[in-house]
Parts: C-alpha cells; sequence; structure tokens
C-alpha cells in the first residue's frame, strides 16, 4: 500500500526548519562552549569595569543552550494538532485509558530512567496529571493530550513514513501431559541457558548471543532449534505442556505468548521468557524469495496453509529459522489480555510494540494511514492514538511498530495481513518542546563595529596575492593548452658545515654546570 499523501506546505516547511535547526546545533557547538567561556571569564572580572560588566550583562540575555532531543537514526519535525490527519475523529478515552495503565510502573519506578533514550524520564508529569485528573468522555481525553504534549512528525532520516506489522495472542489446544494427539512440548528456560551479565533468575535481553556451560566453566552457543526439536533438552522436567504440532508452537513463539486451551475447559496462558540467542529468520520472507508465495499474497494465514500441506517442506522451513523462544506460565484470568514487554497487560486496538532501544514504554503515538484490515485488498483508514507497551526482536528503528490486534483466529487473520508503510506521529512532552529548546541555540558573536574595524585594519599577505593572481592565470592556461611544467635546477653542491671540537664543547657544558651550581 502507498503511504498517505504529502502533508501541507506549511507542514514540510516546518519540518525542513526543524532538519536545519538540527543541523545548526551539531555546527555551532564549538561556537557555544568557546563564547560560554568568553561570558564566564568576563563575569568574574566585571566588578568596576563598565566594559566588563556590559559582557556580564550580555551573558544575561543569553541563556544557557538546552538542546532539542536527538534519536538515533531518526528525523522528526513538530507540527500542528490541525496537521495531524484524523485526529479529531480518534476515540481520545480509550487511548487515555491504555496510557493510564501505562503510567503505574512509570510512577512506581525507582530506578532513575534511561536518560540514553530521546524521551528519558519526561513522561513522569504527563502521568502525574494523568493520574489526578477526572477525564470521563473523549473531549477531555483529546484536550488532556493536547495540553500536555506536542505532536512530531517522525520517519527514519530520509524517508517521509514509518512501517508497520501486526501481532496477535494465539489460541490453541493442548494438554498438561503428553498423549498421541498433543507430543510437541512447550518449555520452559533451561538452568544451562546463560547471558553474559545476568543472573540465573533476572529477566533476560530479547537480543544477543546465548551460552550453555560445559563443565565449569566453558560456555559454547546454546542448541539451536533443530536441536532442540530433536530433543537436546528433552527429559530435563521443562515441559509447561504439550501442542499438537509443531507450526502451532512455531506461530506461538513468533507472536510470544498463547492461550492454551486444555480439555477440561481450563486455559494455560504462556509468555515469552527467554530465547537461545539465534537471529529471528523471518520464514514469510523465506518462501517469498524461494517463489513459493508472491509477496503481495504473503500474510501468516498463507504461511500456515502451505505448511500444514507440505509437512516436510515445513519441517526444513522452521529449522531455516534457527532461533528458538523459552516460555514461562503467567497467572492471568482466561479472558484477560497478554502481558507487554512493559509489565502491564496490552489492549487490542492501541497498544504497539516499538524498538527498546530508542523508544520509551508508555510513549504515544498516532499513526495515521491505510491498512488492510476489513480485508486483503482493503485500504481501511486508520488514524489511531497508541501506547508503546511491548517491543520485539524484529522491531528496529524510530517509525517502527507491531500493532497488537487481540487474540484468537480473528485477530490473527487481520495482524496477518499487516506489513505496509504508514506515517507516525510522536507525542512528545511539553517540557522537551523543540521549538523552545531551539530558541535557546547560540548564535555567532555579532561582526566587529566600523569604529573597531579601522583600528584593526586586515592587510592581505604578499605570498597570498600572489596565490590569487596564479589560481585566477590557471584557467586561461588551461584554455590554451597545457604547458610543461619545468623542473627546479639541482641544488649546488655544498661544502659541510664544519663541525666544533668536542673537547670545546664539552668544556662550555662544564662551565655552564659550574655557573649554576656556585
Amino acid at each position: 500500500m502507498a503511504p498517505e499523501a504529502a502533508s501541507s506546505a506549511r507542514g514540510a516547511s516546518r519540518f525542513a526548519w526543524a532538519r536545519g535547526v538540527l543541523a545548526a546545533a551539531v555546527v555551532l557547538a564549538p561556537l557555544a562552549a568557546e563564547a560560554g567561556h568568553r561570558h564566564h571569564h568576563a563575569s568574574r572580572h566585571s566588578a568596576g569595569h563598565p566594559a566588563k560588566a556590559h559582557h556580564g550583562a550580555a551573558h544575561k540575555r543569553h541563556p544557557t543552550p538546552v538542546w532539542p532531543i536527538e534519536i538515533p537514526g531518526g528525523q522528526y519535525a513538530p507540527v500542528s494538532w490541525d496537521q495531524v490527519a484524523g485526529w479529531d475523529a480518534d476515540d481520545h478515552l480509550a487511548a487515555f485509558r491504555t496510557f493510564r495503565v501505562s503510567c503505574r510502573p512509570i510512577l512506581a519506578r525507582r530506578k532513575p530512567a534511561d536518560e540514553t533514550k530521546a524521551l528519558g524520564a519526561s513522561l513522569t508529569e504527563p502521568c502525574r496529571a494523568a493520574r489526578a485528573a477526572e477525564i470521563s468522555d473523549g473531549a477531555q481525553a483529546g484536550r488532556f493530550f493536547e495540553q500536555h504534549f506536542l505532536p512530531v512528525q517522525i520517519s527514519r532520516v530520509g524517508e517521509d513514513a514509518g512501517f508497520v506489522t501486526g501481532y496477535y495472542e494465539p489460541v490453541v489446544d493442548g494438554s498438561r501431559v503428553q498423549t498421541e494427539i498433543y507430543n510437541v512440548p512447550v518449555y520452559r528456560r533451561p538452568s544451562n541457558l546463560f547471558v553474559r551479565g545476568y543472573s540465573q533468575g533476572a529477566g533476560l535481553p530479547n537480543g544477543g548471543p546465548v551460552y550453555r556451560k560445559i563443565g565449569r566453566r566453558k560456555l559454547v552457543p546454546y542448541y539451536d532449534r533443530a536441536e532442540i526439536e530433536d530433543g537436546a533438552v528433552a527429559g530435563r522436567g521443562l515441559e509447561i505442556c504439550w501442542l499438537k504440532s509443531q507450526t502451532d508452537l512455531l506461530f506461538s513463539q513468533i507472536q510470544g505468548s498463547a492461550r492454551v486451551k486444555l480439555e477440561d475447559g481450563s486455559v494455560v496462558r504462556i509468555n515469552y521468557d527467554a530465547h537461545n540467542g539465534y537471529p529471528y529468520t523471518p520464514v514469510g520472507r523465506i518462501l517469498i524469495d524461494r517463489g513459493i508465495i508472491p509477496k503481495e499474497q504473503m500474510s501468516m494465514q498463507r504461511i500456515r496453509e502451505w505448511m500444514d500441506a507440505n509437512p516436510d517442506g515445513a519441517k526444513e522451513l522452521r529449522r531455516a529459522n534457527r532461533s528458538y523462544v523459552f516460555f514461562r506460565e503467567v497467572k492471568l484470568k482466561d479472558d484477560d489480555e497478554a502481558v507487554g514487554a512493559q509489565g502491564v497487560p496490552l489492549t487490542a486496538g492501541r497498544s504497539i510494540a516499538v524498538d527498546k532501544a530508542l523508544h520509551v514504554y508508555g510513549t504515544p503515538f498516532f499513526i495515521t494511514g491505510e491498512l488492510p484490515v476489513d480485508a486483503v485488498d482493503a485500504k481501511t483508514p486508520f488514524r489511531r492514538l497508541m501506547i508503546a507497551q511491548d517491543t520485539g526482536s524484529a522491531i528496529v528503528g524510530p517509525a517502527r511498530a507491531d500493532l497488537y490486534f487481540g487474540a484468537g483466529a480473528a485477530a490473527g487473520a487481520v495482524a496477518g495481513r499487516m506489513r505496509h508503510p504508514i506515517r507516525f506521529v510522536l507525542l512528545l512532552p511539553n517540557s522537551l518542546d523543540p521549538v523552545a529548546r531551539g530558541r535557546t541555540m547560540p548564535l555567532p558573536e555579532p561582526r566587529p563595529s566600523a569604529t573597531i574595524a579601522k583600528l584593526f585594519p586586515q592587510t592581505p599577505v604578499a605570498n597570498q596575492k600572489a596565490s590569487e593572481t596564479t589560481t585566477k592565470a590557471e584557467p586561461a592556461a588551461t584554455a590554451a593548452g597545457a604547458q610543461a611544467v619545468p623542473t627546479p635546477q639541482a641544488r649546488p653542491d655544498a661544502a659541510p658545515a664544519a663541525v666544533p671540537k668536542r673537547t670545546h664543547r664539552r668544556h662550555h657544558r662544564h662551565r655552564h654546570y659550574q655557573r649554576r651550581h656556585r
């Protein structure tokens, strides 16, 4: 699907202005440091000196620079609320409720926020306001976001749109015990799985190398998917439950959670806990590259249909993705939504997974464009405020998101169709206003007055004049034809300089030594 039409000329000019502001920030940083040093020096020595006191007053007129935020690999531009397509038509109350759920861990946080991320701890103030606010309708919720946030259009550098996919929570049949029907194990994290820098019981990153221990000290890469499917960790009591097929397990691993319906009607809830250290290889991409399924027809449903019809090919396809996910059992009610990486329940149609290396959980994003929600070929308007509450190893970039659509086959059908470019508007807390911060950026010192210029005239250097004359003459010489450049004459042989006698030099040093130590 093509991205949404370009924004108005006003929005484009502001986009260019913001990029210029960021470029100026980088170029003028050394000047700011030098100017700050001069002003600091002047303020210390201005007492009793009118000229220096003037410099001190000038220092007060120039505030300390507060640089606009930087999102690695991203570009952003402030826009007005009326430039956000579909903003007024959204259900802001539903978005506000989801945002307030994210505020619980933000306000309960005891450790300092990760200041390496652009937003840092800036969501604390909006979250305090959300907790104290009494909001009961969409209009009030819309005003809340407009009062506490500023919209900025964001994308990867050089691009005008972001990219979204979809995910859901599968509902699969299973058993607590192995049977002839249910014979595919769902494993919990093995005790011999290690990640450097993390303790055994700690939460582990969803990327990077993972090891297993041999003997006391030796660490080697963990088993890959083929080895685990062949029984590398079997017989250790790691089985949470058993499923009907490897395809059910694969899709549960791709989505990161599942609801396992047991034969007695109860439900086991499983969530992502760890992985085996190998990068995820999309099986859909393999099918496209091999010409098995056309790119425009690719969906999770098509993948499942092909795997069900080709058991041997499905086995080879699964093992081409060496990544393997281990689960943990979570105590949730049957109808509770899955828990995201932020540690809060997800909201269907309002929660998204983002790149956790760049973004802070709880950040609101307004996503606007057209998506195939109603059907495979549909272009359903999608203009919705969503909250970052989850992440995934394949979600990388400043304007990249996985949209959560809920649980079950219907949600899976919609999520499986999502693979489209779309526009992102990040809601930036007021404390990070890039326009206000841009006004504090230092400018170069003013040019000296005419009087100062007369007192210190710039006298051109003779060599510089000669160089300029030569430079002007070069084009003419080139037009007339290149002339051979004569080589300089050989330097005349010069007699070697007489070397003073060593005894005299020693005597001189000795006398010098005596003079210094008398």
